[in-house]
């Protein structure tokens, strides 16, 4: 039996992800686990109660905000399993849900990560993600398989390869890992996972989805609210993962395509609904692009500010 280590990454949500732990507790009979929570950096540091509630869990806490994709690469560090479960906090495992998705890696060697199908939470019928269609690297937007849609089996008994994994929940082989190293943390939020996949898949691996396992996702069905971080970073990694992945005419293409129609139409949008504030943010996110390598640890964002 394969070891699987299971990490989330906690930021000031402790009740939230107690209840992810109240879930695996109730539907996991997977023997062969280990269960890693990383705290990053909330403001009342849930650890030293959380050591005594829950004496086989591992602990992790960061004095820092790593984003999300540093607080599941420090949770790696310390991840002794042959497959490593990384799941967001918000979410809710349903029985079968590990052994499921093992079973898929140890019968397909080529298959370097893999996710369940994710329904909502809040609408348990409600579809979230059953598959990624391909990016289009001339504009960096692909699509999300079943979004929203109501989940009739219209999905059901799909194990097979898809573009991407979801960053919610997804099973990583330990060898694809150490082949393709571990997420970008220079994108802090957004666009990591979809370049971790990226990144994976040029090592030799395949990205899979298996529909036979299923967990539940606490994340809006509504488009979450619109924030200065948010139209910061979505905008600033959307062009950092093009810089990262795309091959060369593609990129140029993109560029062109960025400032010439994607820029405008914003400015226009952020006019329009009185986001002023968005504006700076915008540019903001073009010229770190310009001004940055793609490696660069700089994330021009003041994260003390993150709350």
């Amino acid at each position: 039996m394969k070891k699987v280590s299971v990490v989330t990454v906690n930021f000031n949500q402790p009740a939230v992800t107690e209840e992810l732990l109240s879930s695996i507790e109730k539907t996991n009979i997977y023997t062969n686990l280990e269960v890693i929570v990383v705290d990053n950096a909330s403001k009342a540091n849930p650890v030293p109660d959380w050591i005594a509630k829950y004496p086989g869990i591992i602990f992790i806490r960061s004095e820092v905000n790593l984003g999300f994709a540093g607080g599941n690469n420090l949770g790696l560090q310390s991840a002794t399993g042959d497959y490593i479960f990384m799941v967001n906090n918000d979410t809710e495992f349903t029985p079968g849900l590990v052994e499921t998705l093992v079973n898929v890696l140890d019968n397909n060697d080529a298959v370097g990560m893999i996710s369940p199908k994710i329904n909502y939470f809040i609408d348990k019928g409600l579809i979230q993600y059953a598959g990624y269609t391909p990016m289009n690297y001339y504009t960096a937007r692909n699509s999300c398989i079943g979004l929203k849609q109501k989940d009739e089996g219209q999905f059901d008994h799909i194990t097979a390869p898809t573009a991407y994994c979801h960053g919610a929940a997804m099973m990583i082989r330990k060898e694809a890992i150490e082949k393709a190293g571990m997420m970008n943390e220079n994108f802090f939020l957004y666009y990591e996972e979809v370049d971790w996949c990226e990144h994976i898949i040029r090592a030799g691996f395949k990205a899979w989805i298996c529909t036979e396992a299923l967990i539940y996702h606490k994340e809006s069905v509504s488009v979450g609210k619109k924030s200065r971080l948010k139209e910061y970073f979505m905008n600033r990694n959307r062009i950092l993962f093009i810089r990262r992945n795309a091959p060369l005419f593609k990129k140029i293409f993109f560029y062109f395509y960025f400032l010439l129609l994607v820029v405008p139409r914003n400015l226009v949008s952020y006019i329009k609904d009185k986001q002023y504030d968005f504006i700076p943010m915008l540019l903001k996110a073009v010229w770190w692009n310009f001004t940055h390598s793609k490696n660069s640890s700089d994330l021009g964002y003041p994260i003390k500010t993150i709350a």
